[in-house]
């Protein structure tokens, strides 16, 4: 049965390609799949069992895009997607992920160079190629390759942002979940220990019946070519290049599989040696005895820690990065948990630019979590396009006003997201800036300042006292736009010292501050704050990603401000 989750997989694929194929995200029919997508996200009803007419009621979904739904649904495929894939392979497509490299800009590389994947690419910006081509020259040039090295791409083994890989991962197990066959499933490696990007999609089944689990998984629409197939496992290409494989093992088996194939490498070495202490082998198939070999433990990953003496780590702390001994001697930290998050700090409605849902919409939407307290923070004024002048600010403060008669649980906070200039300034004067409630000054243009001057203009926004937060440190897109370079030990000694909140954003194409940034954060004793950056009620779900971020951090319930109660 084709899934919602398939149907919008598919519509994204077709808008990428529509991207290239029309040469601008702005395209009437690239803009005409994002309504649709929207749309259906947002919408509640069996997407699949909806008939023509009743997709076109869907607000953002034309008729033409219904057609295509329902073909998807009717055929496993979709005729102008099969189309535009042949046209546009993946290994054409990751090129998109490129700074520098717009649709045109690629179909031209293409026509005339005859680049085609990651490797031409190189090749063409060794020989100096792209230099002589029209509305590029030298410095684009050496951009470009800067881009490349930045975002640490290398050929055939580029990396899945986990943008790209997690829904993907998630939508593949719900679809196993539904089996019979299927007792227990989830993703496993570098994805399970919520890194940034992934290798491989790795899929562990416990099930007694591997041969139905494999027909499914090798059949699934968003297979592309089977690369291999065995009695317990079966590797897969995806139409978007990313290579899945499906390991099934018995249910005895589960825990001991689960925690090996998660990782990381490392972490499992530093555990096999606790076992090799204790006269005892652990491996992918259980923790048994050397001499005896009877099994120990291997249902569960708690079982097999518990049997090394150990509670059970979270895997995003599975990086051999002090985890073990932490547990071994006085315990692991008390890390931040998803029930622990009283309210949402950086959220935008319609008032921004790139915002997608009214104020009424967006408060609604955040009340039905749950929330004690909730900032609606637009962008300011001197963000292009998208900001909000004083005037329509205002007016969205009286809005607010009333519309908190509504939400008696839930404090309205009146905030914005201030544009961190070149020079460390941000948006509006300083009496306008003291009038919020609370503000989140971010990094949204200048991206090619040097170190120095990166750090220095984010301290000079810190030190401004209508700053409460900075929002997503690096400004990066995973995958696709690398950070802004900054001094971390001298950004975070000011946060400290200012009192200025650092963000965990937790949109996937940020997870912004990463990991390392916020264990600096933590030796000296920052405050965090955990958003969700929202858009549109369908990206609140983001907060879960914050969280697990937070925890790769080692980030504790404490130390996080949106955890604290409404009055402290």
């Amino acid at each position: 049965m084709t899934t919602k989750a398939q149907i919008l997989d598919a519509l994204k694929e077709l808008r990428t390609l529509t991207t290239l194929e029309e040469g601008s995200p702005q395209a009437f029919r690239v803009r005409a799949y994002d309504n649709a997508i929207e749309g259906l996200e947002s919408s509640t009803a069996d997407v699949a069992a909806l008939t023509e007419a009743e997709l076109v009621a869907v607000k953002g979904v034309g008729k033409s895009t219904a057609a295509k739904i329902r073909e998807f649904v009717d055929t496993g495929t979709m005729k102008k997607l099969e189309g535009l894939r042949d046209k546009y392979p993946s290994d054409f497509v990751n090129l998109t992920r490129i700074p520098g490299l717009g649709p045109k800009t690629l179909l031209m590389l293409r026509d005339q160079l005859d680049i085609n994947d990651l490797d031409d690419l190189q090749a063409a910006l060794a020989a100096e190629k792209l230099r002589d081509l029209p509305g590029l020259g030298q410095k684009s040039e050496e951009k470009i390759a800067h881009a490349i090295e930045r975002l640490g791409l290398h050929g055939k083994d580029t990396r899945t942002p986990i943008v790209e890989a997690l829904p993907l991962a998630r939508s593949i197990i719900a679809e196993l979940q539904e089996l019979p066959a299927v007792k227990a499933v989830d993703y496993c490696g570098s994805l399970r220990r919520f890194r940034q990007d992934i290798g491989d999609i790795d899929i562990l089944v416990s099930s007694t019946k591997p041969d139905s689990v494999m027909d499914h998984f090798t059949a699934l629409p968003m297979v592309a070519e089977i690369i291999g197939r065995g009695d317990t496992k079966s590797s897969v290409l995806t139409h978007r290049g990313i290579q899945v494989d499906l390991r099934v093992v018995r249910p005895v088996e589960y825990g001991a599989a689960l925690l090996y194939f998660t990782g990381s490498k490392t972490h499992n070495i530093h555990l096999r040696q606790l076992a090799i202490n204790r006269g005892w082998l652990l491996n992918e198939y259980g923790l048994s005895d050397v001499e005896t070999g009877k099994v120990v433990a291997s249902r569960s990953e708690k079982a097999i820690y518990a049997a090394l003496d150990l509670p059970l780590i979270p895997p995003p702390l599975r990086e051999d990065t002090g985890e073990v001994e932490r547990a071994t001697d006085e315990g692991l930290p008390k890390l931040v948990q998803l029930k622990d998050i009283k309210g949402d700090l950086h959220y935008h409605t319609d008032l921004s630019g790139d915002g997608r849902a009214p104020l009424e919409a967006m408060v609604e939407a955040a009340a039905e979590r749950g929330y004690s307290y909730l900032a609606i923070t637009d962008h300011g004024e001197d963000l292009t396009i998208n900001g909000a002048s004083p005037r329509e600010m205002l007016a969205q403060r009286k809005k607010i006003t009333k519309l908190q008669e509504q939400y008696p649980d839930m404090r309205l906070l009146h905030g914005c997201e201030l544009n961190i200039g070149k020079d460390g300034s941000v948006d509006y004067d300083l009496d306008f800036q003291l009038g919020f409630d609370w503000t989140v000054a971010s990094v949204h243009s200048f991206f090619d300042l040097d170190r120095n001057q990166q750090t220095e203009r984010v301290i000079q926004a810190m030190a401004n006292p209508a700053v409460s937060a900075i929002g997503h440190l690096s400004g990066r897109y995973i995958g696709r736009r690398p950070g802004i370079e900054l001094d971390l030990e001298a950004v975070m000694e000011a946060a400290a010292a200012t009192g200025t909140a650092i963000e965990i954003n937790g949109a996937l194409q940020r997870l912004d501050a990463t990991p390392e940034a916020i264990r600096l954060g933590i030796k000296h004793g920052v405050t965090f704050v955990i958003d969700t950056d929202s858009h549109h009620p369908s990206e609140l779900g983001r907060m879960e990603y914050g969280v697990l971020n937070a925890q790769r951090g080692w980030v504790e319930k404490a130390m996080v401000a949106n955890t604290w109660p409404t009055t402290r």
